[in-house]
């Protein structure tokens, strides 16, 4: 056998065992427990987590961060691989501590030059681009274990009005537009709720169960085709430039007719619960979109205007 190939059947004869010997390797690679010993040390200086325990019943055991037996990746999938760690670079928090250029770095070297090259090229004119967040998320990898394990978690959660203490069961994490979201069921609501993992001031994992009876693909599914519990109809007419904004939107892009060069609308069903979301939204776009209904969307939008101006209004007076 090949010292090569000894290594890799190594590798993965330690990542089984856990907790072993160099008596125990020598017997089972038929070779000296002297070359055992050396064989094990190659393999801690390669960046295999191998830990001494020293003493009469000492021997080796690997850490809890395993290392994984060698893989052959053709050039597509390098390249895959490659811009997968694009689409993470530009969040300030990552789960289960990724370290990105340590993992590029050793992808890269095992690749040919002209590979290589080429990664490096492409790296320089494609990104998955999103706005980079200087606020961290903390709990991110307690969250996805907790998900994993359907544990129930005790939060301090901040928000808009004050710090609320919350008993949730995870269903998963999701990245979107540089922050990290957590659908989770809350019990004490009886519903599952959406939490910006940045506002989760503190965190406790309870051990105890709870399915929350959906996988986070099907939720996210859900989330686009899904009919509103309590519907209002919604019309909005919109500018070209309302348009082109809300073509960006996924929940609003479906719905959006266009009855010119320069002019469309907006017809759809809305939930109840989210008039003061849309509110804020089609507040953003000015002259650009006008809610026609449902009311209590152009009533939310006019005071908001009035509060705008009331404020500023008095800030002019205490100028004079």
């Amino acid at each position: 056998m090949s010292k090569t190939k000894l290594l890799f059947d190594l590798i993965m004869y330690v990542n089984a065992k856990r907790s072993f010997t160099a008596e125990d390797v020598a017997d089972e690679f038929n070779v000296s427990v002297r070359t055992a010993h050396r064989y094990l040390i190659e393999l801690s200086e390669m960046g295999v987590p191998l830990y001494t325990e020293l003493g009469r019943n000492g021997g080796y055991r690997m850490l809890d961060n395993r290392a994984l037996p060698p893989i052959i990746f053709n050039e597509n999938e390098a390249y895959a691989i490659f811009f997968a760690f694009q689409s993470l670079k530009y969040y300030k928090s990552l789960p289960f501590e990724i370290d990105l250029k340590s993992v590029s770095r050793k992808l890269s070297a095992s690749l040919p030059a002209d590979t290589r090259n080429k990664i490096d090229h492409l790296d320089s004119v494609l990104s998955f681009w999103n706005k980079k967040r200087s606020i961290s998320s903390p709990f991110l990898k307690e969250i996805i274990e907790a998900a994993l394990e359907n544990h129930i978690l005790d939060i301090e959660y901040q928000s808009k009005h004050k710090n609320t203490d919350r008993e949730i069961s995870p269903i998963g994490v999701y990245a979107y537009d540089g922050f990290w979201y957590l659908p989770a069921f809350d019990l004490s609501l009886n519903e599952i709720r959406v939490f910006r993992l940045d506002r989760i001031l503190t965190l406790k994992n309870t051990q105890k169960k709870h399915n929350p009876g959906i996988k986070l693909d099907s939720w996210l599914e859900n989330l686009i085709t899904e009919e509103p519990t309590e519907p209002i109809h919604l019309y909005v007419k919109l500018t070209r430039e309302g348009i082109r904004q809300c073509n960006s939107q996924p929940w609003l892009e479906p719905h959006i007719n266009i009855d010119n060069q320069d002019h469309g609308h907006i017809d759809m069903n809305i939930d109840k619960k989210e008039l003061a979301f849309v509110s804020n939204f089609f507040l953003q776009l000015g002259t650009n979109a006008k809610v026609i209904e449902p009311q209590e969307v152009v009533a939310n939008i006019c005071k908001q205007l009035q509060d705008t101006l009331q404020h500023y209004g008095s800030t002019e007076k205490s100028l004079r």
